[in-house]
């Protein structure tokens, strides 16, 4: 049982990509109104 589990799943993964090579999205402008900004710290800080 424990080697048909294991072939079914290699031809499950074999199976990936089969449509061809990928292709590149399209370029968008970025136009995000999110801005992200910040500090991360660890241990003992002091200022």
């Amino acid at each position: 049982m424990t080697r048909i589990t294991c072939i079914m799943a290699l031809l499950a993964l074999g199976a990936c990509g089969v449509d061809g090579a990928p292709k590149r999205p399209a370029d968008k402008p970025a136009q995000s109104g999110i801005t992200i900004s910040g500090d991360a710290r660890i241990g003992i800080a002091t200022e």
